[in-house]
């Protein structure tokens, strides 16, 4: 295969497992906050103290700062989505809502920074096949992009229905489409032996929602799945490893460079779109939303019983 070795029938329908299975988990957080705040938050203290430090030390696959700065930042986003969700005072408090652009942002630097680093690696880097070139740094410009066409976080609300969900309208398909080709590409260059899983079924688990189930509530999608694929990884890193349902990169050169150019490709396209409409509409893209005039807006707010 292109991107993989050969898949087995069991490690496609353990990539299936995965990915439904993250999606349940998700649905089951975002209707029950009881659940969200032990899954979110009494779990993982308890995991810090007592698993983490034994299955996720160095020189594991999940032992680097990376990974534990990202279950982190990941559950950080969960935990303040949530006070966000729940506290009305919050809701209208302009500070309060650079929280979720401010904790997004920090996530994806955080991978570009690690795409950069991977640019010197060649070879076995804590566990895990490194192939360094020019990919990092197509892809880690990419991640930059994706960063600064951010707009619209003045806007978030929350749903009005029983689920109380977070609600960015100015985050819309595109410029997910060019976040999760740059995601992608991240983990594909960085950790590319468990980018079938943290890179495919983990994306398409908060894509897929954000599309076809909860419109408009894609971050809160992606913060939650993201930190309950990391906690699991952190306690079963050999489940990426060294089981039978590990499923290995193809470590293509070629391969690399196509997703990290998919990945840059499509984040230009949003920024040209993106400040074609800031300069071409007077737009302040720190004050106001940038897509409001966009039909695919207009329908995330219908969907969420909420009116322009």
């Amino acid at each position: 295969m292109f991107l993989f070795e050969p898949l087995s029938f069991a490690q496609i329908v353990m990539g299936v497992i995965v990915l439904v299975g993250l999606i349940l988990v998700n649905e089951l957080a975002r209707r029950n906050k009881y659940f969200a705040i032990f899954l979110f938050i009494i779990l993982p203290i308890i995991l810090t103290f007592t698993v983490w430090p034994k299955t996720a030390g160095e020189g594991s696959s999940v032992g680097t700062w990376f990974h534990w700065a990202k279950v982190y930042s990941a559950l950080a986003g969960c935990i303040g989505f949530m006070a966000i969700r729940y506290n009305k005072k919050l809701q209208t408090n302009k500070y309060a809502l650079m929280f979720p652009p401010f904790i997004l942002s920090l996530n994806i630097m955080e991978a570009v920074i690690r795409d950069f680093q991977c640019y010197s690696y060649n070879g076995l880097v804590d566990g895990v096949t490194i192939i360094g070139g020019p990919w990092n740094i197509m892809n880690g410009i990419a991640g930059i992009l994706n960063i600064i066409t951010l707009s619209g976080w003045v806007g978030i609300v929350i749903s009005k229905d029983k689920s109380q969900d977070m609600i960015w309208p100015d985050q819309l398909w595109f410029w997910i489409i060019a976040y999760d080709l740059w995601n992608f590409a991240y983990v594909y260059n960085c950790v590319s032996d468990h980018s079938y899983y943290a890179g495919l079924a983990l994306l398409l688990s908060c894509t897929i929602p954000a599309f076809f189930i909860k419109k408009g509530a894609w971050l809160q999608h992606r913060a939650q799945t993201l930190a309950t694929w990391m906690m699991f990884v952190m306690c079963f890193p050999n489940f990426v490893d060294t089981s039978k349902y590990a499923v290995k990169s193809s470590h293509s050169t070629t391969a690399l460079f196509v997703v990290s150019l998919l990945a840059l490709l499509s984040n230009i396209a949003v920024f040209v779109y993106h400040y074609y409409k800031i300069f071409k509409y007077k737009k302040n893209p720190f004050k106001e939303e940038v897509h409001s005039d966009l039909k695919s807006y207009k329908v995330v707010l219908k969907s969420n019983n909420l009116t322009m």
